[in-house]
């Protein structure tokens, strides 16, 4: 497993009975996790700021002092907006600094501009790290609020190279197919379901495959990497690296699951991602 490390301003405190209390830089947030299926040692609301509960099919958030509607933590650097939402989320996922820190070291040692293209791109956590690092990004996501997150993460960090995109990722590479478009990395955080702009069902299992494929074809003559990650119960590391080599050529794929230390000694797992890397 590949551990964020390296986070001062957010910490995971304590865990237990499918919640995760955390600290977002001196603001306590609980909410629910589906991995978190051992029990808790202590009440974890009793500590927290902000609870999230899930009632009625969705949620809400009730609050146990008052905090600000946003607000900004750090890593290695780097600022991120960050704001309770109605679907539990806070508009970062902390876990994916370890792919930050790779692939913005990755676009930092060539010696060329690489075009970066980020599907599924959420609020832009990568979007800003590899803009930062020197990569001219790409970021596409089919919700216009996210995208709009992003952008303050962007303004934020005083970064001009992203070009924002809302579209469906499907729909949007099929155009840059025909405009000849090309991109040295893409990075793609695809959701468990979905639904197209036309009603088009989409369900990870059954698209995936076919949308790396139709990935594939924007890719430049000189890749530099693909990342994939997946948040998707029961999806294993090993599927994400089956799913590169076939696409995409054996040999440079590292895949893992990526996880958060927590004050109580445990890991807490995050997910899996997977990347294939060439070597120029």
């Amino acid at each position: 497993m590949k551990i964020a490390q390296d986070w001062k301003d957010y910490r995971v405190i304590a865990t237990g009975d499918g919640e995760k209390l955390e600290d977002w830089a001196g603001v306590k947030l609980l909410r629910p996790d589906p991995q978190v299926i051992w029990h808790k040692k202590r009440d974890l609301s009793a500590e927290a700021d902000a609870v999230y509960t899930r009632k009625d099919g969705g949620g809400a958030w009730s609050y146990r002092k008052k905090i600000p509607e946003q607000w900004t933590v750090k890593w290695n650097g780097l600022k991120f907006v960050v704001k309770p939402m109605g679907f539990k989320h806070t508009g970062l996922f902390p876990e994916q600094a370890v792919n930050w820190q790779r692939l913005g070291d990755l676009v930092r040692a060539q010696k060329r501009e690489i075009k970066v293209l980020n599907l599924f791109a959420y609020t832009g956590g990568a979007s800003v790290a590899l803009a930062v690092a020197g990569a001219s990004v790409t970021h596409v996501d089919a919700s216009k609020g996210m995208v709009e997150r992003a952008k303050e993460n962007a303004k934020l960090n005083g970064v001009s190279n992203i070009r924002f995109i809302v579209d469906d990722c499907a729909k949007f590479i099929e155009r840059e197919v025909r405009r000849g478009n090309f991109y040295d990395a893409i990075i793609m955080d695809p959701p468990s379901y979905g639904r197209g702009p036309g009603g088009e069902m989409w369900k990870l299992e059954d698209n995936l495959a076919d949308f790396l494929l139709l990935a594939k074809k924007v890719l430049s003559g000189q890749p530099l990497f693909v990342l994939i990650n997946s948040y998707t119960t029961g999806l294993q590391p090993s599927v994400i690296s089956n799913l590169l080599a076939t696409t995409f050529g054996e040999g440079g794929i590292d895949a893992d699951e990526i996880g958060l230390p927590t004050d109580e000694k445990l890991v807490l797992p995050c997910g899996a991602s997977g990347v294939k890397i060439w070597k120029n």
